[in-house]
């Protein structure tokens, strides 16, 4: 008999019931997909205050603004992906800010000037000055072995009492006019900030190296499974010192950012940075535990206190509700990061480690 004849032929009712299944199979996926989720509860949100507030909420004015106050935090929350992937932490991007903002206006103000010139010195040393804290972090987790939640703990207290040291706990003003008025204050087609622009950037660049580089993939499997990942050829802690160094790159690119857009280092005003970003990323689907996260869920989830804080504020509300709501929120995406860990565990989910034993083999 041959093989035609002994395979059967697929009519076009098993044809259409096989584009049936494969279709909700695809809508099971999306719906388990956390992020999906969050920016499900973020459109309700956003149309819960537009209904409330239809003259001032959804214009364009009003999310503009949204998400320019949006944007620092984003670039800051590119890295804290990287950084909980490999089932890290870091609690020092708040105070890593500060310092680079600080480290760079005193370098212009000593050089002197208003040119670009001395702006473009002032970017550098505020990202040199974020790799440095970000390679120190790394080194001392991934070399020395401390766990990252005490290295960054103690690198917070660090890098902002350094920071105050240099300026006396006094604010540093003497800021360029082309840092403000191009970046701070810029605009592109004359209505998008310039500051969103660059968020926007870093978003589009760490989610392709997150999602389609060997960089983002060797990401995913130490935080799966760090022993694992060095018995497949990944060299660890050359990965988590290259991951907690672009944190830190990214946390001094946030510095020099802030330091465009209030024209001061703002010393006090991130006091509770590391902790929201940190809160969005989670709520944004990326796991504790490390090895499950994306840059879109991250985003999507920055944007709910985002919005909270916007609407209650056009509300007259309380923004302490705004406590009590992202927190409910955060435990939420807590507890259905565990369910989703469990149900996987049961599943056998070992898409990252096929992937990387394929590499191994080519």
């Amino acid at each position: 008999m041959s093989i035609d004849a002994r395979t059967p032929k697929m009519g076009p009712e098993t044809t259409a019931i096989a584009e049936v299944d494969a279709k909700e199979t695809l809508f099971a996926r999306l719906a388990r997909t956390q992020w999906l989720q969050i920016l499900i509860v973020l459109i309700a949100i956003v149309a819960v205050f537009s209904v409330m507030a239809p003259d001032t909420f959804p214009h364009w004015g009003n999310v503009r603004l949204i998400i320019q106050n949006a944007s620092i935090l984003a670039v800051l929350a590119v890295g804290i992906t990287f950084v909980i992937i490999t089932s890290g932490i870091d609690l020092s991007i708040g105070s890593v800010l500060v310092f680079s903002g600080v480290a760079a206006a005193i370098a212009m103000r000593t050089i002197g000037g208003d040119g670009w010139g001395t702006a473009i010195v002032g970017i550098v040393v505020s990202i040199a000055a974020g790799l440095f804290w970000g390679f120190f972090n790394g080194f001392v987790i991934a070399k020395l072995k401390v766990p990252p939640l005490i290295v960054t703990l103690g690198t917070m207290g660090i890098a902002l009492g350094l920071a105050q040291i240099l300026t006396g706990g006094v604010d540093i003003r003497e800021v360029p006019e082309v840092l403000t008025n191009s970046i701070g204050y810029g605009n592109v087609f004359g209505t998008i900030p310039i500051i969103s622009v660059i968020a926007l950037v870093v978003i589009v660049i760490g989610a392709i190296v997150l999602h389609r580089t060997r960089f983002g993939l060797h990401t995913y499997a130490v935080g799966s499974n760090e022993e694992s990942a060095r018995r497949v050829g990944v060299k660890v802690d050359r990965r988590l010192i290259a991951v907690y160094a672009l944190t830190g790159g990214l946390a001094g690119l946030a510095g020099i950012m802030s330091l465009a857009q209030f024209s001061t280092t703002a010393i006090a005003g991130q006091t509770e940075t590391n902790l929201n970003v940190i809160t969005a990323v989670v709520i944004g689907g990326t796991s504790l535990f490390g090895g499950i996260g994306t840059i879109i869920g991250s985003i999507v989830g920055l944007f709910i206190p985002a919005v909270l804080q916007n609407g209650f504020v056009i509300l007259g509300v309380q923004p302490f509700w705004q406590q009590v709501a992202v927190g409910a929120v955060l435990i939420v995406a807590v507890y259905v990061d565990q369910v989703r860990r469990a149900q996987a565990s049961r599943g056998g989910d070992v898409s990252v480690w096929k992937h990387l034993f394929a590499r191994r083999r080519g």
